[in-house]
């Protein structure tokens, strides 16, 4: 067991990363007195669309109302159903439902935890269905051959919430680029981070003038309220943030994979199951999950070592008191809810604390 002599820094399980460069750039705005959205949300999301290579972002204020506008400006509407998965933070099912459209939940993949492409066709053969929305969760892409092909057999409209995966990519895509709209989010806890913040992207060009549109009470370029909208935008503070950040997105992401892959070395002889990166995809570890049984006695062990530690999701979608009498199965899911256990591996870790990490589990077990 870990000692109080042994404790380390407390290390909080994320850490967002930012340094003059971003204070000097908000400073810009800040001066020029244009602090809503304006040229340097454009900036950003011209940035953002190469980073994606699609040809079109859309900036939005959060990664909610940016998976909101994406569903909407494909059309998404009252009576449409969409297929997601009930094991992910729950914007991504209460999106569908802003919509007017219902989610209707699959289960997913054991290992990589996120749709089980066999389940979606299940769902998709057996009820009426309009798109699919696949999460990348955790920073590693979904199955987007299976899902694609579905999509395509089915003619329905596939939707990537890449909320947590900025920069992973399936085949050498960068996700969102991949199904026929992604969306991000830029929160603090991700990858990279504009305060709050998000964005979606696309090749098709009607969906981004629809979503624009969306995003800015409905208005078109001259001063027209041609549909209803909402005010999603991004300010140009938080597009200031986004750029630096976007900058070092690649360098953030090289050290999540390192400080990844060295953990999982350390954790070779425990009984954990680590994360796992099918060879067509690579994760960027937004999160590195690990599967555990004691997932108690290791979270309380690890905390007194000074370590954070998160459990995301502790609850499936379908089974939170908001969706209650949804009927869905998803018996893996459930038991993902049960025994996953997310660890510290941002940029602003250390080896000692990744050591500290792998000892306090080996150490529990070995009990």
């Amino acid at each position: 067991m870990v000692t109080g002599d042994e404790r380390v820094r407390s290390v909080d399980i994320a850490a967002p990363q930012l340094d003059d460069r971003e204070s000097a750039r908000v400073a810009e705005v800040v001066e020029s007195g244009r602090l809503a959205a304006g040229e340097t949300v454009t900036e950003f999301e011209t940035a953002f669309a190469e980073f994606c290579a699609t040809d079109h972002a859309v900036a939005t204020s959060n990664g909610t109302t940016a998976l909101h506008t994406a569903l909407h400006a494909l059309g998404i509407g009252d009576g449409d159903r969409v297929v997601t998965t009930p094991f992910s933070f729950v914007a991504s099912a209460n999106a569908i439902r802003f919509c007017g459209a219902e989610p209707v939940f699959a289960d997913i993949d054991p290992e990589t935890y996120n749709l089980d492409p066999h389940a979606v066709e299940s769902v998709v053969r057996d009820q009426e269905i309009d798109a699919i929305l696949a999460v990348h969760l955790y920073g590693l892409p979904g199955d987007m051959d299976h899902l694609g092909d579905i999509a395509d057999a089915y003619d329905l409209a596939l939707i990537e919430d890449a909320a947590q995966a900025h920069g992973a990519r399936h085949d050498g895509r960068p996700v969102g680029s991949i199904g026929d709209v992604g969306a991000f989010s830029f929160y603090p806890t991700k990858n990279m981070t504009t305060g709050e913040g998000g964005a979606l992207v696309t090749d098709r060009e009607g969906v981004a003038e629809r979503a624009a549109r969306f995003v800015n009470h409905g208005r078109d370029d001259s001063y027209r309220h041609v549909e209803l909208g909402h005010n999603f935008r991004m300010t140009n503070l938080a597009a200031a943030i986004g750029l630096v950040q976007l900058e070092k997105l690649p360098q953030f992401n090289r050290a999540r994979r390192a400080n990844a892959a060295e953990l999982t070395d350390l954790l070779e002889d425990t009984s954990v199951i680590p994360p796992v990166e099918p060879v067509e995809r690579r994760h960027v570890y937004h999160q590195y999950t690990v599967r555990t049984q004691r997932r108690d006695v290791l979270r309380e062990e690890l905390s007194a070592a000074g370590i954070d530690t998160g459990v995301y999701y502790p609850t499936p979608i379908h089974e939170q008191p908001a969706y209650r009498g949804t009927d869905a199965s998803a018996p893996v899911a459930g038991r993902a809810a049960e025994e996953v256990l997310s660890l510290p591996i941002h940029p602003a870790t250390t080896e000692a604390d990744r050591r500290t990490i792998a000892r306090t589990i080996s150490e529990v077990s070995h009990e």
